[in-house]
Protein backbone atom coordinates (compact mmCIF):
# COMPACT_ATOMS: atom_id res chain seq x y z
CA UNK A 1 0.00 0.00 0.00
CA UNK A 2 1.44 3.36 -0.64
CA UNK A 3 0.38 6.39 1.29
CA UNK A 4 -0.54 10.11 -0.87
CA UNK A 5 -1.40 13.07 1.13
CA UNK A 6 -4.59 12.07 2.89
CA UNK A 7 -5.06 8.89 0.23
CA UNK A 8 -4.10 5.41 0.67
CA UNK A 9 -3.39 3.58 -2.65
CA UNK A 10 -3.01 0.25 -3.47
CA UNK A 11 -3.18 -2.27 -6.35
CA UNK A 12 -5.05 -6.07 -5.94
CA UNK A 13 -5.30 -8.08 -9.12
CA UNK A 14 -5.19 -5.59 -11.26
CA UNK A 15 -7.37 -3.19 -9.68
CA UNK A 16 -6.51 0.00 -8.09
CA UNK A 17 -8.34 1.20 -4.97
CA UNK A 18 -7.84 4.51 -3.98
CA UNK A 19 -9.29 5.74 -0.65
CA UNK A 20 -10.04 9.13 0.64
CA UNK A 21 -8.26 8.73 4.43
CA UNK A 22 -9.52 11.18 7.29
CA UNK A 23 -12.06 8.90 8.77
CA UNK A 24 -11.92 11.06 11.44
CA UNK A 25 -13.58 13.96 9.89
CA UNK A 26 -15.85 11.91 7.46
CA UNK A 27 -12.87 12.15 4.39
CA UNK A 28 -13.57 16.07 4.59
CA UNK A 29 -11.92 17.20 1.70
CA UNK A 30 -8.66 19.21 1.78
CA UNK A 31 -6.15 20.68 -0.58
CA UNK A 32 -3.41 18.05 0.37
CA UNK A 33 -6.61 15.45 -0.25
CA UNK A 34 -7.08 16.86 -3.55
CA UNK A 35 -3.00 16.82 -4.24
CA UNK A 36 -3.31 13.09 -3.12
CA UNK A 37 -6.03 12.08 -5.42
CA UNK A 38 -4.53 13.32 -8.29
CA UNK A 39 -1.46 11.60 -7.61
CA UNK A 40 -2.81 8.30 -7.13
CA UNK A 41 -5.20 8.30 -10.10
CA UNK A 42 -2.35 9.00 -12.42
CA UNK A 43 -0.04 6.57 -10.64
CA UNK A 44 -3.10 3.94 -11.71
CA UNK A 45 -3.35 5.65 -15.17
CA UNK A 46 0.41 5.05 -15.36
CA UNK A 47 0.55 1.56 -14.29
CA UNK A 48 -0.17 -1.02 -16.90
CA UNK A 49 -1.02 -3.72 -15.18
CA UNK A 50 -3.95 -1.59 -13.79
CA UNK A 51 -7.22 -2.07 -15.74
CA UNK A 52 -9.89 -0.68 -13.25
CA UNK A 53 -9.91 2.34 -10.62
CA UNK A 54 -12.26 2.07 -7.46
CA UNK A 55 -12.45 4.95 -5.15
CA UNK A 56 -14.01 5.17 -1.82
CA UNK A 57 -13.58 6.57 1.53
CA UNK A 58 -12.21 5.21 4.93
CA UNK A 59 -14.02 5.06 8.15
CA UNK A 60 -17.83 5.22 7.47
CA UNK A 61 -18.13 7.74 5.17
CA UNK A 62 -17.12 8.29 1.73
CA UNK A 63 -16.54 12.57 1.74
CA UNK A 64 -18.49 14.79 3.91
CA UNK A 65 -17.92 17.67 1.69
CA UNK A 66 -14.90 20.81 2.02
CA UNK A 67 -13.38 20.80 5.13
CA UNK A 68 -15.16 23.37 7.38
CA UNK A 69 -12.54 24.92 8.57
CA UNK A 70 -11.23 26.01 5.22
CA UNK A 71 -14.67 27.56 4.31
CA UNK A 72 -14.36 29.93 7.29
CA UNK A 73 -11.21 30.95 5.86
CA UNK A 74 -12.49 32.30 2.67
CA UNK A 75 -12.17 35.86 1.46
CA UNK A 76 -14.66 37.09 -1.32
CA UNK A 77 -11.25 38.09 -3.20
CA UNK A 78 -10.09 34.88 -2.80
CA UNK A 79 -13.24 32.41 -3.73
CA UNK A 80 -12.93 28.83 -5.29
CA UNK A 81 -9.05 29.01 -4.98
CA UNK A 82 -9.05 29.37 -1.12
CA UNK A 83 -12.29 27.12 -0.67
CA UNK A 84 -10.07 24.20 -1.25
CA UNK A 85 -6.25 25.65 -1.59
CA UNK A 86 -5.79 25.43 -4.91
CA UNK A 87 -5.92 27.59 -8.31
CA UNK A 88 -9.19 28.18 -9.72
CA UNK A 89 -7.27 26.80 -12.84
CA UNK A 90 -7.30 23.38 -11.62
CA UNK A 91 -4.93 20.34 -12.27
CA UNK A 92 -3.06 20.40 -15.67
CA UNK A 93 -4.68 17.95 -17.95
CA UNK A 94 -2.03 14.98 -18.80
CA UNK A 95 0.04 15.13 -22.18
CA UNK A 96 -1.92 13.12 -24.76
CA UNK A 97 -0.20 10.45 -25.93
CA UNK A 98 0.07 10.02 -29.85
CA UNK A 99 -1.01 6.13 -29.12
CA UNK A 100 -4.03 7.02 -26.66
CA UNK A 101 -7.27 4.82 -27.47
CA UNK A 102 -10.42 6.59 -28.39
CA UNK A 103 -11.22 10.08 -28.88
CA UNK A 104 -9.64 12.94 -27.49
CA UNK A 105 -11.63 14.61 -24.49
CA UNK A 106 -9.21 16.51 -22.99
CA UNK A 107 -10.52 19.41 -24.34
CA UNK A 108 -13.54 19.21 -22.99
CA UNK A 109 -12.82 18.17 -19.50
CA UNK A 110 -10.47 20.12 -17.43
CA UNK A 111 -11.66 21.94 -14.19
CA UNK A 112 -10.26 20.35 -10.94
CA UNK A 113 -11.37 16.59 -11.47
CA UNK A 114 -11.91 16.30 -14.77
CA UNK A 115 -8.71 14.17 -15.08
CA UNK A 116 -11.04 11.77 -13.85
CA UNK A 117 -12.96 11.74 -17.29
CA UNK A 118 -10.06 12.08 -18.91
CA UNK A 119 -8.13 8.56 -17.07
CA UNK A 120 -8.95 5.64 -20.21
CA UNK A 121 -9.81 3.83 -17.33
CA UNK A 122 -13.06 2.72 -15.65
CA UNK A 123 -13.28 4.57 -12.46
CA UNK A 124 -15.79 3.30 -9.81
CA UNK A 125 -17.21 4.98 -6.97
CA UNK A 126 -17.85 2.64 -4.18
CA UNK A 127 -19.68 5.53 -2.15
CA UNK A 128 -19.61 3.72 1.26
CA UNK A 129 -21.40 6.51 3.58
CA UNK A 130 -22.21 10.28 3.13
CA UNK A 131 -21.33 11.86 0.39
CA UNK A 132 -21.94 15.84 0.62
CA UNK A 133 -20.81 18.80 -1.42
CA UNK A 134 -17.56 18.43 -2.91
CA UNK A 135 -17.67 14.64 -2.16
CA UNK A 136 -21.12 14.44 -3.86
CA UNK A 137 -19.10 16.58 -7.17
CA UNK A 138 -16.44 13.90 -7.44
CA UNK A 139 -18.94 11.24 -6.94
CA UNK A 140 -20.09 13.08 -10.20
CA UNK A 141 -17.12 12.43 -11.98
CA UNK A 142 -16.99 8.76 -11.70
CA UNK A 143 -17.69 6.33 -14.88
CA UNK A 144 -19.83 4.44 -12.12
CA UNK A 145 -21.06 4.84 -8.79
CA UNK A 146 -21.94 2.23 -6.47
CA UNK A 147 -24.10 2.66 -3.09
CA UNK A 148 -23.63 1.23 0.23
CA UNK A 149 -27.08 0.55 1.78
CA UNK A 150 -26.87 3.34 4.59
CA UNK A 151 -25.17 6.09 2.54
CA UNK A 152 -26.72 9.29 2.27
CA UNK A 153 -26.45 12.28 -0.39
CA UNK A 154 -26.69 16.11 -0.22
CA UNK A 155 -25.66 18.62 -2.88
CA UNK A 156 -25.08 20.92 0.07
CA UNK A 157 -24.43 24.25 -1.73
CA UNK A 158 -27.05 26.25 -1.29
CA UNK A 159 -27.45 25.73 2.17
CA UNK A 160 -23.93 27.04 2.30
CA UNK A 161 -25.01 30.34 0.08
CA UNK A 162 -22.68 28.39 -2.66
CA UNK A 163 -23.59 27.42 -6.22
CA UNK A 164 -23.77 24.30 -8.44
CA UNK A 165 -19.61 23.51 -8.23
CA UNK A 166 -17.00 22.29 -9.91
CA UNK A 167 -19.18 21.44 -13.55
CA UNK A 168 -22.34 19.49 -11.17
CA UNK A 169 -24.50 21.95 -12.88
CA UNK A 170 -23.90 19.34 -16.57
CA UNK A 171 -22.70 16.51 -14.68
CA UNK A 172 -25.63 16.13 -12.63
CA UNK A 173 -28.48 17.35 -15.36
CA UNK A 174 -27.15 13.95 -17.84
CA UNK A 175 -27.49 11.95 -14.60
CA UNK A 176 -30.84 12.17 -13.28
CA UNK A 177 -32.54 14.88 -15.70
CA UNK A 178 -33.31 18.83 -15.24
CA UNK A 179 -35.91 18.60 -12.90
CA UNK A 180 -34.49 16.27 -10.47
CA UNK A 181 -31.12 17.95 -10.79
CA UNK A 182 -32.95 21.18 -9.43
CA UNK A 183 -34.12 19.99 -6.83
CA UNK A 184 -31.51 18.11 -5.58
CA UNK A 185 -29.51 21.73 -6.22
CA UNK A 186 -32.01 24.08 -4.84
CA UNK A 187 -33.24 21.86 -1.74
CA UNK A 188 -30.01 20.57 -0.96
CA UNK A 189 -31.89 18.24 0.64
CA UNK A 190 -30.65 14.67 1.96
CA UNK A 191 -31.20 11.71 0.04
CA UNK A 192 -30.96 7.90 1.22
CA UNK A 193 -29.13 5.47 -1.05
CA UNK A 194 -32.61 3.69 -2.48
CA UNK A 195 -33.97 7.51 -3.87
CA UNK A 196 -30.54 7.72 -5.34
CA UNK A 197 -31.02 4.77 -6.90
CA UNK A 198 -34.36 5.15 -8.15
CA UNK A 199 -32.87 8.96 -9.85
CA UNK A 200 -30.12 6.88 -11.51
CA UNK A 201 -27.52 9.19 -9.56
CA UNK A 202 -26.22 5.47 -8.45
CA UNK A 203 -26.11 2.49 -10.77
CA UNK A 204 -27.20 -0.22 -7.57
CA UNK A 205 -27.11 -0.44 -4.26
CA UNK A 206 -25.79 -3.14 -2.13
CA UNK A 207 -26.00 -4.05 1.32
CA UNK A 208 -23.68 -2.05 3.90
CA UNK A 209 -22.19 -5.42 5.41
CA UNK A 210 -20.12 -6.60 2.42
CA UNK A 211 -20.48 -4.04 0.52
CA UNK A 212 -16.81 -3.03 -0.68
CA UNK A 213 -16.55 -7.22 -1.27
CA UNK A 214 -19.38 -6.69 -3.81
CA UNK A 215 -17.77 -3.09 -5.60
CA UNK A 216 -14.47 -5.33 -6.05
CA UNK A 217 -16.23 -8.44 -7.25
CA UNK A 218 -17.60 -5.73 -10.28
CA UNK A 219 -14.60 -4.45 -10.19
CA UNK A 220 -12.32 -7.82 -10.97
CA UNK A 221 -14.66 -9.01 -12.80
CA UNK A 222 -14.06 -6.10 -15.90
CA UNK A 223 -10.25 -6.64 -15.21
CA UNK A 224 -10.43 -10.42 -16.05
CA UNK A 225 -12.99 -10.65 -18.48
CA UNK A 226 -13.38 -7.32 -20.84
CA UNK A 227 -10.92 -6.09 -23.12
CA UNK A 228 -8.88 -2.92 -21.69
CA UNK A 229 -8.51 -1.47 -24.82
CA UNK A 230 -12.25 -1.65 -25.63
CA UNK A 231 -13.03 -0.22 -22.46
CA UNK A 232 -10.58 2.69 -22.74
CA UNK A 233 -12.17 3.24 -26.10
CA UNK A 234 -15.82 3.23 -25.13
CA UNK A 235 -15.51 5.45 -21.97
CA UNK A 236 -13.90 8.36 -24.37
CA UNK A 237 -17.00 7.39 -26.58
CA UNK A 238 -19.06 8.16 -24.13
CA UNK A 239 -17.66 11.17 -22.74
CA UNK A 240 -17.09 12.44 -26.62
CA UNK A 241 -20.43 12.09 -27.75
CA UNK A 242 -21.78 15.09 -25.52
CA UNK A 243 -20.29 17.13 -27.63
CA UNK A 244 -20.90 15.51 -31.16
CA UNK A 245 -24.10 14.84 -33.46
CA UNK A 246 -25.45 11.34 -34.22
CA UNK A 247 -23.59 11.54 -37.74
CA UNK A 248 -20.49 12.55 -36.47
CA UNK A 249 -20.33 9.68 -33.40
CA UNK A 250 -21.66 7.14 -35.74
CA UNK A 251 -18.54 7.84 -38.16
CA UNK A 252 -16.23 7.96 -35.10
CA UNK A 253 -17.61 4.51 -34.55
CA UNK A 254 -16.72 3.50 -37.62
CA UNK A 255 -13.05 4.58 -37.85
CA UNK A 256 -12.54 3.22 -34.23
CA UNK A 257 -14.35 -0.09 -35.48
CA UNK A 258 -11.76 -0.39 -37.72
CA UNK A 259 -8.67 0.07 -35.67
CA UNK A 260 -10.42 -2.43 -33.27
CA UNK A 261 -10.37 -5.02 -36.18
CA UNK A 262 -6.57 -4.76 -36.13
CA UNK A 263 -6.27 -5.12 -32.51
CA UNK A 264 -4.64 -8.16 -30.58
CA UNK A 265 -7.72 -7.79 -27.94
CA UNK A 266 -9.84 -8.32 -30.99
CA UNK A 267 -8.12 -11.33 -32.01
CA UNK A 268 -8.09 -13.10 -28.72
CA UNK A 269 -11.69 -12.01 -28.12
CA UNK A 270 -12.94 -14.20 -30.90
CA UNK A 271 -9.97 -16.90 -30.01
CA UNK A 272 -10.95 -17.32 -26.62
CA UNK A 273 -14.78 -17.76 -27.03
CA UNK A 274 -14.14 -20.58 -29.71
CA UNK A 275 -12.08 -22.16 -27.98
CA UNK A 276 -14.04 -21.91 -24.65
CA UNK A 277 -11.95 -20.70 -22.16
CA UNK A 278 -11.03 -17.47 -20.12
CA UNK A 279 -9.65 -14.48 -21.96
CA UNK A 280 -6.43 -13.01 -21.56
CA UNK A 281 -6.33 -9.48 -23.31
CA UNK A 282 -2.82 -7.55 -23.20
CA UNK A 283 -5.03 -4.18 -23.93
CA UNK A 284 -2.97 -4.32 -27.45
Amino acid sequence: MTSYEDVLYEVRDRVALITLNRPEFLNAFTAAMGRGLQQAVAAAVADESVRVIVLTGAGRGFCAGADMKLLQQIRPEGGAERAHGESAGAAAAPRRDANALGPDVSGHYGGRFGYLLQAKKPVIAALNGPAAGLGFVIALYADIRFAASEAKFTTSFAQRGLIAEHGSSWLLPRLVGPAHALDLLLSARKIGAAEAERLGLVNKVFAQAGFMDEVMSYAHALADTVSPRSMAVIKAQIWKVPFQDFATALALADEEMQKSFKSEDFREGVAHYVEKRAPNFKGR
